[in-house]
């Protein structure tokens, strides 16, 4: 049986700052709040013998792995489907400001200059297929709010992407055996068409 166990990433200054980033090329770090939350993750995870943690293109999530993972020898790789959200043109604004652009967009229609919600649950979906295939047995992954939010929800069965689980805390493991995750990835896939 396989083990994943997804984490968000540790609490960054946007998330202090209450500020959305989807330019995975923007340095975000983690908060001192952040670093030490990492570091109980790695408590937390400590012996789960890992075979790889996946982390995205954004040093948050790289950075969290690092701290969880500080004194094992877990290979790290990159895994861009993970990536957060693409909200274009909305690069750096309030969390607000997105959260009423998002209602107003609903799932199909994308972020002036970036993707849709369905779009990048489709991708989210690709990703967790991905993961299924590779020979792993153990894999930490790290990556952002709502490919978690979206996994966890569609693992349940819900028909809703965004609930009724919605406000993920920072790094804290959640645990999918091989079947949720393909029942997540195939939640996922059937309802962002």
């Amino acid at each position: 049986m396989k083990l994943f166990v997804i984490s968000r990433h540790a609490h960054s200054v946007l998330n202090l700052e209450r500020r959305v980033n989807g330019d995975p090329a923007r340095p975000v770090p983690l908060t001192e709040q952040g670093a030490e939350a990492a570091r109980l993750l790695g408590a937390q995870v400590a012996h789960i013998p890992f075979d790889v943690c996946v982390h995205t293109r954004f040093a948050r999530t790289r950075d969290t792995a690092e701290i969880a993972l500080r004194g094992r020898d877990v290979p790290l790789e990159e895994e861009p489907l993970l990536d957060d959200i693409k909200v274009g043109e909305l690069e750096g604004a309030p969390i607000d400001q997105y959260r009423e652009v998002k209602r107003k967009l609903g799932r199909h229609t994308p972020f002036p200059g970036g993707e849709s919600l369905d779009d990048a649950a489709r991708r989210y979906a690709r990703a967790y297929r991905e993961l299924l295939e590779r020979p792993w047995q153990n894999a930490l992954v790290v990556c952002h709010e709502i490919p978690l939010r979206y996994a966890l929800n569609a693992a349940a069965g819900s028909d809703d992407l965004d609930g009724p689980i919605h406000d993920i805390p920072n790094a804290t493991p959640f645990l999918f055996d091989e079947h949720a995750l393909t029942r997540a990835a195939e939640r996922i896939e059937s309802l962002a068409n």
